[in-house]
Formats: structure tokens, sequence, C-alpha cells
């Protein structure tokens, strides 16, 4: 009898569209009609309401990811329970598989998760009063928190294997110039410059792919979005590229050097909008030009920090580049200059911003200063530039340990 009812609902919307011209051919009415019976169907929420939400949300879910999420079990697992092994190039350990990275799934591993955490902590102290939130608060934070613990995590992940590209590249250099010319040394030479190859294969297939799947599904992708990811590949693969260069003693160009030091702070960026979009509001631009200058002096003040190991672990830094690009003695000068350009128009953006907020941020940034131990940064005015390393292969050779011979 409940059947035959619903049968009776359905022919009558049928005949409803056919008399309003709705109608187009069989299976297509039938569908028509079966929502718009579904949409009569009280639940709390006014019509007006319900076709809002359908005009605010659909357009964010395509058919190829509704159809990917119709076919997935729900018991299938989201995040593989194990995760990418980790190369270690000094003690000799192979990396397992890059299995993980290059399918369909967006995996992580702990140490990614580790690594990401710190910039967690950092993001919602120094990001959330733009948006209105209290970093105090536990419910303000682990109300976004998986979805931002995650995409971190993931793109920790990917630095990971960036850097482990990078000090392949530095290890295969560096041993072609002192190992003695034997079969071993080749042996290691070709197994390290394969494992390159396997690194930059998957930074060639849109490593991005399975976490912008992810929020696509989840109806958090958007444009901008997916611009900060693209931006991420590019960061790393300029990375790759000066940091060659620098080991190999090839010429490298500014606008790398300043491209790059532009886009390391992407992640961030990705966190901010992906708030945004969490909390269904509309992106400050004047907040996201502001936090972008505040980045970009963030970023040199910890290059500035980390010079001596960025430049034993073969990193990008960017007073390793202006020393390439304009020599020991020229380029704590040209930094200073380079800095100075930057303050200015992180001044100029500060005025336009709320006092309080202003004010608000201004603290935070001489609170991480402080924690973090610096002597220099944009938050307490000074600068301070490390003595600048003319020759980076004899400090790392002090510095790095002998490989012992058998």
């Amino acid at each position: 009898m409940e059947t035959l009812h619903k049968l009776e609902e359905v022919q009558k919307m049928l005949s409803f569209l056919e008399s309003r011209d709705l109608s187009s051919n069989h299976d297509s009415d039938r569908f028509l009609a079966n929502f718009l019976l579904f949409m009569a169907q009280p639940c709390g929420v006014s019509m007006e309401r319900k076709f809002r939400l359908i005009a605010e949300n659909l357009p964010k879910i395509s058919s190829a990811v509704l159809e990917a999420q119709l076919l997935v079990p729900a018991d299938c697992p989201q995040v593989s329970a194990d995760p990418p092994a980790t190369l270690n190039v000094k003690h000799g350990k192979e990396y397992r598989s890059l299995k993980s990275s290059v399918e369909d799934e967006a995996m992580v591993g702990l140490e990614a998760m580790q690594r990401a955490n710190s910039t967690l902590e950092d993001f919602c102290r120094s990001y959330f009063m733009f948006h209105g939130m209290d970093a105090c608060n536990p419910q303000s934070v682990f109300r976004f928190l998986p979805v931002l613990s995650f995409t971190e995590s993931y793109i920790y992940q990917l630095d990971n294997f960036n850097e482990e590209l990078l000090h392949l590249r530095l290890e295969v250099t560096s041993t072609d110039r002192t190992l003695p010319n034997s079969n071993d040394t080749h042996k290691m030479l070709e197994g390290n410059q394969e494992l390159a190859k396997k690194f930059l294969e998957l930074f060639k297939t849109d490593p991005f792919g399975p976490l912008s799947l992810l929020l696509e599904r989840l109806g958090l992708l958007t444009e901008r979005i997916k611009a900060e990811l693209s931006d991420g590949t590019e960061y790393w693969e300029l990375e790759r590229k000066l940091c060659h260069a620098l080991t190999s003693k090839t010429e490298i160009s500014v606008e790398d050097v300043i491209r790059a030091i532009h886009l390391k702070s992407f992640d961030y960026r990705v966190l901010n909008l992906l708030l945004y979009e969490l909390r269904s509001q509309q992106v400050n631009d004047l907040h996201m030009e502001f936090l972008l200058v505040s980045e970009f002096l963030v970023e040199i003040s910890d290059d500035l920090f980390d010079y001596e190991d960025d430049v034993v672990e073969n990193n990008f830094n960017i007073l390793r580049m202006f020393v390439g690009l304009y020599g020991a003695s020229m380029a704590p000068s040209m930094l200073a200059k380079f800095i100075a350009e930057a303050e200015a128009k992180y001044e100029s953006l500060s005025k336009r911003l709320d006092p309080n907020l202003s004010s608000n941020y201004w603290r935070r940034c001489e609170e991480a200063t402080e924690e973090g131990g610096k002597s220099s940064g944009h938050a307490l005015g000074t600068w301070n530039i490390p003595p600048v390393i003319a020759d980076e292969d004899s400090y790392r050779k002090r510095i790095l340990p002998s490989e012992p011979t058998d």
C-alpha cells in the first residue's frame, strides 16, 4: 500500500511538471519528480532555506567526485595504517616504496605529522585572530583541526620527499669528487641517482592530486587553494633547481630566488584559505595581502636563524642565494636593502588594519621571536645577518662527520 501511494505521488508530480512545460524525457522527469517530492518533505527547514542551501553547496560538488564517493565502500580506510618510510641516506637505509604517494590516496606518515605540529600551533596563535577566533579556546581549535592538521601534514610529507632529494643530489655531487674511482663507488652513485629519479617522478605526477581530490570531496577546494598548491609544487622545483646550482657551482637567477622566497610560505596561505572555507566566510583580501608580506619577512628571519644548518643540509636559504648572486662581500648589504623594502610595505599595510588586530598581531610576532630564541626578526625591529660562509664545501667538511672506511 505504501509503495502504491509513492507511485501515485510520483505520477502527480510528473503531471505537474508536464503542465508547467518542465518535461524533457522519461528518466530525467522521474529524477526531477522524486527530487521535488524529497524537497517537500518536512524537516524543520523552510523551503526557501532548502533551495538556498542547494544553490550554495551544489556547485562545490562535481559529478565525478560524487560518483567516486558513492563507489567507495563505507569501511574503506581513508589513510593507510602503513605510513611511508623515511629515507636515511647517512645510515644507508633504503626507501621502501613510493606507492602510497603516487596512487590516488592522500597519505601521511607520523614524522610528517610531528613536523607539522609546530606550524599548526603557530598558525592557530597567529592567524585565528584574523578570523575573530580565540586560539586559547579548545572548541575553536578542535572544530577545524582535523582538516587543517591533515593538510599541513600532507604538505610536510611531500616536503620530506623533497628534502631527501636535495640530500641525495648533494651526496652524489660531493661523493663524485671525494671518493676514489672504484666499482663500489659507481654502484653507490648509480643507486642514489635511481632513487633521485623516483623522487623526481613523484613531483612530476601532480603530487597534490590526492589532497586536492579529498578537499574537493569535502567541498573545500577553491581556485585560490588550487593556485597555492600549484605554487607549492613550483617552490619545491625552484628549491631543487637553485640548491643544485649552488652545489654544482653554476649560475642562478635573481628572478628565481625572489620567486622562491615569495612562494615559500604557501602552506600558511593554504591553511588560511581553508579556514575561510570551513567557516563559510568570504576571504578578506586586505588581511591576505598583509599576511603575505608578514610571511615573507618571517621566512627571511627564519632563514637567517637557520643559515648554517641550511648550508650543511643544502636547503633553500635567502642568504645562501644572495651569496650565490652577489658574492660573499656584497650579499649582506643587498639583503639588508631587500629587507628594508619589505618592511616599508609591511608598515604601510599594518596601518590599514584594525588597530586592535594590528597590535595583537605585533605582540604575537614578538612572542614567536622570543620563543624561537631568535636574535633577528622584524617584530623587534632589528636584524642580525650572520657571518657569510663563502666556501660551503669546506664548511660542510668541517661540520659533517667523516664516513667510516672499512
